[in-house]
């Protein structure tokens, strides 16, 4: 982590880390508490744990508070123009700001600072948001376990010795180890979902072209989503307002009112869910399944009915393939995406003396600066998209991908969301899949077909697995535009959840030691 920090004022989580973000925007809103003081306090619990979660690639306290002044400032002039404002927030590191670097964990952007900011960036800023830092993630968000930063393996609060989820692990992170209340995130295959489900937290892929992919560094371009992580539905539903809408900026950002999520969430949280259709995957259970994943989720399921839900099974045939059409979309666009880090424009440059061609400095540069996963899928994506390969399989996977939104298509003319769980496993231990890509690819396994199809989709806590007491994530699934129907379902849930165990789950993570 780099860092332009000076040493904590006090390491353990204080009140203000262990208050939710709509609780610390109430509390900044009356005044009770300064932004600088809520600023300073998670930047301290980061001083203190980041050593052993490593959540963060960049924080810039001298930064943050000053953008907590900023806050103060407009709130006591009546400037101030989101709830959200003066609370602190962790950033992806896959999207582009000025006073950061941006490298999405990989070498081959080590120590770039763009020229602009993301459109996220931007309205968190616009909004008084407080960017702490930039979390870690892996390389270019290939993975499903943090593991493959070139920067080092983020750790989960809830074990160490566990993977915290990918890519976006160090957002997930961070909010389970208290540093910050609220994330970014981006879902390419269940980038914010399955991090959110191995940690206890709450993370939300929007619909495709709901939030602007301006300044997201591309990997896949027709499924990469940012969206927003938070330790509550309503904290995720505040943030999701934020950074939400319309772009020009962006060719395949939905021109329309974003769906008013926030509200839906706080008429969920009454817990009233008659009239509501849930419809159970039944292709997502089974075998492969931790056995702790699907009681947690029967018990899910069991909840819905309870609040007045009819819960109907729902087949939906063609998510089988889902697996397999997805690694071959998403290297293939990788493929060409990445084909840009070429060492003549910006980033890595190797072995440039004077004496090699371009193409050798081209060559050195992309096996020095890329990782083994990041290679793995372009190689996989040039291969599928070759000269005599290309329909029998880039084709085929798109065929497969129509198959799937008419599944998901079908099953909406029967109810009103679907139910799974997010991942089929808890945490796995760091390096426990590293020589496995197909087992680490399994993690995805459920979340995938959202990002085929473009649709809405959300991970919720719904408990601790019996057989190792890890957090399990129950995912919810909506149409396209139809986002605040996982909210309100999402936040019924999550209260009555909440009641029946004495309190939220993210209270039951252990107490991490802290740097002294």
């Amino acid at each position: 982590m780099t860092s332009t920090t000076s040493g904590p004022e006090g390491g353990g989580a204080t009140e203000l880390t262990r208050l939710t973000a709509s609780e610390l925007a109430a509390r900044l809103a009356s005044g009770e508490v300064s932004a600088v003081e809520v600023t300073r306090a998670h930047l301290d619990r980061v001083e203190a744990v980041e050593p052993a979660v490593g959540a963060f690639l960049h924080v810039d306290r001298r930064e943050a508070l000053e953008a907590a002044r900023r806050a103060d400032e407009d709130r006591a002039a009546g400037r101030a123009v989101s709830p959200l404002a003066g609370v602190p927030l962790a950033l992806k590191d896959v999207f582009t700001t000025t006073d950061m670097p941006t490298t999405c964990g990989s070498k081959m952007l080590e120590g770039w600072v763009p020229p602009y900011d993301s459109t996220v960036a931007a309205r968190l800023r616009e909004a008084g948001v407080v960017i702490l830092g930039k979390t870690n993630m892996d390389e270019f968000a290939m993975g499903s376990s943090t593991e493959n930063s070139a920067f080092g393996a983020t750790h989960n609060p809830w074990d160490l010795e566990r993977v915290p989820g990918g890519s976006g692990g160090g957002s997930s992170a961070a909010l389970a180890a208290f540093e910050a209340p609220l994330a970014i995130g981006t879902d390419t295959g269940g980038s914010i979902r399955q991090p959110a489900a191995v940690t206890g937290t709450v993370g939300v892929k929007p619909t495709y072209g709901g939030v602007s992919r301006y300044g997201l560094v591309a990997f896949s371009s027709s499924l990469d989503q940012g969206g927003p992580c938070g330790r509550t539905v309503l904290d995720a539903a505040m943030l999701h307002e934020v950074i939400a809408g319309h772009d020009p900026m962006d060719s395949t950002s939905i021109d329309a009112p974003v769906p008013g999520v926030t509200a839906a969430a706080k008429e969920g949280a009454a817990g009233d869910l008659r009239g509501v259709r849930v419809g159970v995957v039944r292709e997502f259970s089974g075998e492969g399944y931790q056995r702790g994943v699907l009681d947690s989720f029967r018990t899910a399921v069991e909840t819905l009915t309870e609040l007045g839900a009819e819960v109907v099974e729902v087949s939906c045939p063609h998510f089988e393939y889902a697996l397999g059409a997805y690694y071959l979309i998403a290297p293939s666009e990788c493929s060409s995406n990445l084909a840009r880090f070429d060492a003549m424009r910006y980033g890595l440059r190797v072995g440039d003396d004077g004496d090699r061609s371009t193409e050798e400095v081209m060559s050195l540069t992309r096996e020095q600066g890329f990782g083994a996963e990041v290679k793995r899928r372009i190689m996989l994506g040039t291969y599928a998209l070759s000269s005599g390969y290309y329909d029998a399989y880039y084709g085929q996977a798109q065929k497969v991908r129509t198959l799937v939104s008419r599944d998901f298509a079908a099953a909406f003319e029967r109810v009103d969301v679907l139910v799974s769980p997010t991942t089929p496993t808890t945490a796995f231990r760091i390096g426990e899949r590293a020589d496995d890509p197909m087992a680490m690819y399994l993690a995805d396994l459920c979340t995938i077909p959202s990002n085929l199809a473009g649709n809405a989709a959300m991970s919720v806590p719904s408990g601790l697995a019996a057989e190792d007491g890890l957090p399990v994530g129950l995912q919810i699934m909506a149409p396209a535009m139809a986002d605040e129907r996982l909210y309100r379902v999402g936040a019924a849930y999550e209260a009555a959840r909440n009641a029946a165990a004495g309190g939220a789950l993210i209270d039951r993570v252990p107490q991490l030691e802290v740097a002294r």
